[in-house]
């Protein structure tokens, strides 16, 4: 990853994320607040235009500004929770250039970083049923000597099975987790969004410039 696929990224995270706003906000209307396409696409609306500055020169000073704004412009759990793993991504990645094997740790410690913060684990019915397998799947790849194009497919492909995934979970963690059985049969809101945004990485490394 250079710091135009960095860009490039967070640019189509911010399109998926607009082209899914009400599917988001559907979803989250059965088991949360109801805001969480609004929120998120508000949220990456700004970071779009922040990452548009120049003056960031590297991955990490992309990334980094990603989630300083979504911190800044998301309210309720997602804009920190968001916010941190981007914020994590750019502290590691402090490079003009990030091999796939750099960007392995860095999905690592900000998986971690959400983990710390949310206390959700795997099978929870979070967005960490996304997020986990892709770091996983991306670091397998990595480990094999993958383009990073391949790995990011990879790692899409695993996220949106960890989203499906979470539809006959119980939630344990978060709003939902108030609706005990009732949770059951809805698809989580945030592996949903995290599966959009590993999808939108795999489609922007696999279509460089456009």
């Amino acid at each position: 990853m250079d710091t135009d696929l960095a860009r490039a990224w967070v640019l189509a995270i911010g399109v998926a994320v607009g082209r899914n706003k009400d599917r988001l906000t559907r979803l989250d209307s059965a088991i949360g607040d109801a805001d969480h396409g609004t929120n998120l696409d508000r949220g990456f609306t700004a970071a779009a235009t922040a990452v548009s500055d120049p003056g960031l020169d590297t991955v990490g000073a992309v990334l980094t500004k990603t989630g300083t704004t979504l911190v800044s412009t998301i309210g309720g759990a997602s804009g920190p929770l968001y916010g941190s793993a981007f914020r994590a991504l750019g502290r590691v990645l402090d490079t003009p250039l990030a091999d796939p094997l750099a960007f392995t740790g860095a999905l690592s410690v900000a998986l971690a970083s959400i983990q710390k913060l949310g206390t959700a684990a795997t099978g929870d019915k979070t967005m960490i049923d996304a997020y986990a397998p892709a770091v996983a799947a991306f670091e397998e790849q990595a480990r094999r000597r993958t383009e990073f194009a391949a790995a990011a497919a990879a790692a899409a492909d695993a996220a949106e099975e960890g989203m499906r995934a979470t539809s006959p979970l119980r939630a344990r963690k978060g709003r939902a987790s108030y609706l005990g059985a009732r949770s059951i049969g809805h698809q989580d809101p945030g592996a949903t969004s995290t599966a959009l945004m590993f999808r939108a990485l795999a489609d922007a490394a696999a279509n460089p410039g456009t």
